[in-house]
């Protein structure tokens, strides 16, 4: 088998934004049990220090652009998969990306550490076969590994991959960037690293990896296209043979209501009497005790954004809540849509629940007490909510975009096409036809609750996608 280094900028429990950290978090363990040796990289963060308390490596010196620097490396246990980079002038900071005031203005420097860094480790600590390389943060190491070390003997067979997580981000500075993390002038030309008169961190990474993936597969076709390819569906389309959406997995020791103990009552397909008891504890907990329990309870865990479908749900708000439903929300986001939710709370306070900011308890209990789980998503490259509703016995009612079209299906859920308040409406509307429906109903959760997406299925992909880089 072979021995895979991975490079990311979070990974949970250690230090964590997004879905990105679950994923580098969670997908080493499937690899060992296959039989890969498996280390990963990120940077030690202020919040990780007291995680991370054994040195591993003196300092050493990694040439920066015009500038030496002298990181080391840290980890939590002589057999853990993690390691961290520290160097307190770069992440020993209130923030993963930036504070209150916006993002570092230093992250291409940051992030370029990061992406060199990982050679020097290599050399030092786990010489690997493939490395792995998660979003713009660590989209420098394909291009550091096929201009600066080609003549490297370390690396010499050493293989890359870039993952897109989000194509929305693409790790874009300015022209001057170049110099700073030490890329030659050469560099700068629309068919590699420059992106519309700056440069593209995450470019760098796709014009130079020897594959690409993404979190899903509909996902790794959408971002072909100019609606979702951000400037870089062109290059993609050209790199079409060596992108595969691979599906992400969920970690069902977390999120399973049999076992699960941030929720009132567990319950499971066999035996769903428990999800009534956690509806009844959800609605009192978000003050809707009133609210009837036959009436359905629709569930949404969302960042409170565009992208998230937010505007379609205000749209949608009037005819609605003329159905016959209540609603909880825990999200928080862009103080447009956080007023906007504000504002259906007010105008229907039998009906609606808010809590705004996160709650990862809550969230749970979201999942396990809610009849429907909303979510109208513009794009979602891949989508975790959807898979705990189905595993909680939450009905989704999903676009059909990225992830949630490939993990959805008329059996387990409702899907609608259309980015429209009205198409999301009758999307709703079938779902709660449905609903009065209790035999068709309670197939349709057991159906869900019996799917599985759990990592081992991804890292059985990404096993076969290493096998055929290392074996043409």
């Amino acid at each position: 088998m072979s021995r895979i280094l991975m490079v990311s900028s979070e990974a949970a429990p250690y230090a964590k934004t997004g879905g990105l950290a679950d994923v580098v978090g969670a997908l080493p363990a499937a690899l060992q049990q296959l039989g890969h040796e498996v280390a990963v990289l990120i940077p030690r963060y202020a919040g990780t220090v007291a995680r991370s308390p054994r040195q591993v490596t003196d300092p050493f010196v990694v040439q920066l652009g015009p500038y030496a620097w002298r990181p080391s490396v840290y980890t939590t246990a002589e057999d853990s998969p993690f390691f961290f980079l520290d160097l307190p002038e770069f992440y020993a900071r209130d923030g993963i990306y930036g504070d209150r005031r916006g993002d570092f203005g230093d992250n291409d420097l940051r992030f370029g550490m990061l992406s060199l860094a990982v050679f020097e480790f290599a050399r030092r600590m786990f010489r690997p076969d493939i490395i792995h390389c998660h979003d713009w943060q660590a989209g420098l190491t394909p291009c550091y590994l096929k201009t600066w070390l080609t003549q490297e003997p370390t690396f010499y067979k050493t293989k890359s991959i870039e993952t897109i997580h989000n194509l929305g981000y693409l790790g874009y500075f300015g022209r001057g960037s170049l110099e700073r993390v030490g890329l030659p002038p050469w560099l700068f030309r629309t068919d590699l690293v420059e992106f519309y008169g700056g440069i593209s961190l995450l470019k760098a990474g796709l014009v130079y990896a020897d594959a690409i993936t993404t979190v899903s597969p509909r996902y790794a076709q959408e971002i072909q296209t100019p609606e979702h390819g951000y400037g870089l569906d062109g290059l993609l389309r050209s790199r079409s043979q060596d992108l595969i959406g691979i599906l992400n997995g969920v970690d069902y020791s977390t999120w399973n209501p049999e076992t699960d103990t941030a929720i009132p009552a567990n319950y499971s397909a066999a035996d769903l009497s428990g999800k009534a008891v956690c509806k009844r504890e959800l609605l009192r907990e978000f003050g809707l005790e009133h609210a009837p329990l036959d009436r359905p309870l629709v569930g949404i865990v969302s960042r409170l954004a565009g992208q998230k479908g937010s505007d379609l749900i205000l749209d949608a708000a009037p005819a609605l809540f003329g159905e016959d439903l209540s609603m909880v929300v825990l999200g928080s986001g862009e103080p447009s849509f956080e007023q906007m939710f504000r504002q259906i709370r007010d105008a229907f306070p039998e009906r609606v629940g808010l809590r705004l900011g996160y709650d990862d308890g809550l969230a749970h209990r979201i999942e396990a007490g809610s009849d429907m789980f909303l979510m109208p998503s513009r794009y979602e490259p891949c989508g975790l909510n959807q898979i705990y509703s189905l595993r909680y016995g939450t009905v989704p009612v999903v676009r059909a975009t990225g992830g949630l079209d490939d993990t959805i299906d008329g059996e387990t859920g409702f899907k609608f096409w259309e980015y429209s308040g009205y198409a999301l409406l009758l999307a709703m509307q079938a779902a709660l036809r449905a609903w009065n429906d209790r035999e068709r109903w309670t197939r349709m959760m057991r159906t869900g609750m019996g799917r599985d997406f759990s990592w081992m299925a991804s890292a059985v992909q990404y096993s076969t996608l290493y096998e055929r880089l290392l074996n043409p």
